[in-house]
């Protein structure tokens, strides 16, 4: 296996750190999974997992985020996304990459993998760049209830107001994810609720690059994303071929315990997406790829890209 990183200036502005990972010269390549990574975390963590594909024949890329990562370049910068029209910017970059995968690979079937805050982003990156990927693969993601959203956005706003976008938001960060360890209590970390894997949860705990707490203006504007990917107008555009695979576990906070992914599916299959799947792991949390079963897990994933690699 051949692992590198490198940069692309982005078409928006701003420089965009991205990893590769590839088979080795003489095998063959089945296809490409395109990976997009977590809140408050950055792709080199997917490493396991690239590995994992790579060894069955695919090729792997990932970029970090706007406000995540390399591509923040400082602490400073985690959790800021940019001054105006950050959701946008952020599907940019990922179709920016997917086009530097295009020319490197033209004839190879591309998939798209998002985790948590990258299935967020990959719901609207397919309805914007529609045809523009063979299959999807979403891990951990769901609906926020509307009237959650607007009061949320409500407070976002006034806290921009207040105090700029790059201020940090103890309130919103309280009031999304203040919750999710009480159903592990008595909790040994904060974080608790990400794996049963207490090694994984204590290596995110002491990564600088992780667990931030974000800014108003970054949660602003994916509240404004949840809007365009949760409006029926809008699912209803997707290609009625696309395959989509949905992942949660049932210990899942973030997913509401994976009901989430189920409300996911019911909208997906009102829009008449034929080919639309789920998966849910007994026992487990948020991090499917770090869990203690994360094996049973890139199998099944492993499956249904072979199925559905029409090469």
């Amino acid at each position: 296996m051949k692992s590198d990183n490198f940069t692309y200036e982005s078409e928006q502005g701003g420089h965009i750190f991205s990893y590769r990972w590839t088979p080795d010269s003489t095998v063959p390549i089945k296809g490409i999974v395109q990976i997009v990574h977590g809140m408050a975390e950055h792709a080199r963590r997917y490493h396991d997992f690239a590995s994992f594909l790579v060894s069955k024949g695919y090729a792997v890329y990932a970029n970090d985020l706007r406000g995540h990562g390399k591509t923040a370049g400082n602490a400073e910068n985690f959790g800021y996304i940019s001054d105006s029209g950050g959701w946008n910017l952020m599907i940019d970059d990922i179709h920016q990459l997917a086009g530097i995968i295009q020319n490197e690979y033209p004839d190879v079937p591309k998939f798209l993998f998002g985790h948590s805050l990258g299935a967020i982003l990959s719901r609207g990156y397919i309805i914007r760049h529609k045809n523009s990927v063979q299959g999807v693969i979403l891990s951990s993601t769901g609906v926020v209830k509307e009237v959650i959203r607007v009061i949320a956005l409500i407070i976002a706003k006034m806290e921009i107001f207040l105090k700029g976008k790059k201020a940090r938001s103890q309130l919103l960060t309280h009031l999304f994810f203040g919750s999710y360890n009480k159903t592990f209590k008595p909790n040994r970390t904060e974080f608790d609720w990400l794996s049963r894997n207490e090694a994984e949860i204590d290596k995110y705990i002491n990564d600088p690059e992780c667990g931030a707490i974000f800014t108003a203006g970054f949660y602003h504007d994916v509240l404004q994303g949840l809007k365009i990917i949760n409006d029926m107008e809008n699912i209803r555009t997707l290609p009625q071929g696309l395959p989509i695979y949905l992942l949660s576990g049932d210990k899942d906070p973030a997913t509401d315990n994976a009901k989430g992914i189920i409300d996911v599916y019911n909208a997906y299959k009102e829009a008449g997406i034929a080919d639309v799947t789920y998966q849910i792991y007994k026992d487990a949390r948020h991090e499917l790829l770090n869990e203690i079963n994360k094996d049973e897990v890139f199998q099944d994933i492993i499956k249904w890209l072979q199925a559905h690699n029409k090469k």
